[in-house]
């Protein structure tokens, strides 16, 4: 696909910002006992609003690279060396603000979970990048079915080691058992300590997400389409991946935990979906009064992230009394004022998503954005 030039797209802003919103939204509820299921991820297999943040944010990664970096040729010609030293360089420090995250206030290395959603998109980042300036889109293409079909033979087929016949059990599947060799049983998910749902073997499917990305952004660069027939084209891609998604989950369940491939083509093809919506809206008709709340968000995606990560595991362990001062000012300051606990959980997510919406919208209108 012969690329046009790489202006900064207002409508991937406004995705990334709405995608980070739904984070916010998802991560910080007033009271994790009490939230709306739309707002809390599938038990298991299945999908809901909260299972498409994470996956978004990889589709977003992928656009991002596309229109950040360019190439007219396969190869790898001198100029790109300088170019991956640096990507990878940028990879170790989203991995290890991950890993500092994950250990913020615990500082134990021995019980330091490894995998996790910052380490999974640095690996995405930096694999997508270097397949990115080796590759051609058609190679990407092919790698992405690969990716998807290799996955599910090796979840579906490979017996497992130690357990028998292969299976998508949470701690007796292929990524688990491979996870606790690697890794050991303390440095993975606290919750579980047999699996993560950011595991290893799992990173494979979730680096086709990023590259399905990359392929959406090199379409919306090319040049031989108009705006609008890139904008439609898009949506039908978005619409052809998310049908194939679901009837793929009748023999490989859509599940965000294992990142099935299923999975990988149901999101990947909503993100298609609401990018190509507002890239319609935002790029092709100029429509933008509305966006720059959403860009504020969108632009600084990381401090959002990071920041509220270590802003509530400081809040929960700073006491009040008998509880934390996260726990107190809800309990004290929003739960009173609802009936419904579900509610009042909504809307203590909601004062987070706020206070973060004024800090951003601060750091925006300064021009401050903290890239790794």
């Amino acid at each position: 696909m012969p690329a046009v030039p790489a202006p900064r797209l207002v409508s991937l802003d406004v995705f990334r910002g709405l995608t980070v919103a739904l984070m916010l939204l998802v991560n910080h509820p007033g009271d994790w006992g009490h939230i709306y299921a739309p707002l809390a991820h599938a038990e298991w297999h299945g999908c809901t609003l909260a299972d498409l943040v994470f996956p978004f944010f990889l589709f977003i990664v992928g656009v991002s690279i596309a229109f950040a970096l360019r190439k007219t040729t396969p190869a790898l010609p001198p100029p790109y060396h300088p170019t991956l030293l640096k990507i990878w360089r940028r990879t170790a420090v989203l991995a290890g603000l991950g890993l500092f995250a994950s250990t913020w206030l615990d500082f134990d290395l021995g019980t330091l979970r490894i995998p996790g959603v910052l380490v999974r998109i640095a690996l995405v980042y930096g694999l997508s990048v270097t397949i990115f300036l080796l590759t051609s889109w058609r190679t990407q293409a092919a790698l992405v079915a690969a990716l998807l079909i290799g996955y599910a033979v090796l979840l579906q087929v490979l017996p497992v080691p130690g357990f028998g016949p292969a299976n998508l059990a949470p701690a007796t599947n292929l990524g688990a058992w491979l996870d606790r060799l690697v890794f050991g049983e303390n440095h993975l998910w606290k919750e579980s300590r047999t699996w993560d749902p950011e595991g290893l073997l799992g990173t494979l499917p979730a680096l086709a997400t990023g590259l399905l990305g990359g392929l959406a952004g090199q379409w919306l660069r090319w040049q031989a389409l108009t705006a609008r027939n890139r904008a439609v084209g898009l949506l039908i891609i978005g619409a052809a991946l998310s049908l194939a998604g679901i009837v793929w989950n009748q023999w490989f369940p859509i599940n965000k935990s294992l990142w099935t491939s299923s999975y990988v083509l149901f999101t990947g093809g909503l993100a298609a979906l609401v990018l190509g919506g507002l890239y319609w809206l935002c790029d092709v008709r100029g429509q933008r009064r509305w966006a720059p709340p959403f860009q504020a968000l969108g632009v600084n995606a990381l401090a959002a992230f990071f920041g509220s990560s270590i802003l509530a595991r400081t809040l929960n362990r700073v006491p009040i009394g008998e509880l934390g001062v996260k726990d107190f000012l809800y309990q004290r300051g929003i739960a009173p004022w609802f009936v419904e606990p579900k509610m009042a959980s909504l809307a203590g997510a909601l004062v987070c998503l706020l206070i973060w919406w004024v800090v951003l919208g601060g750091l925006y209108r300064r021009g401050w954005v903290w890239r790794a």
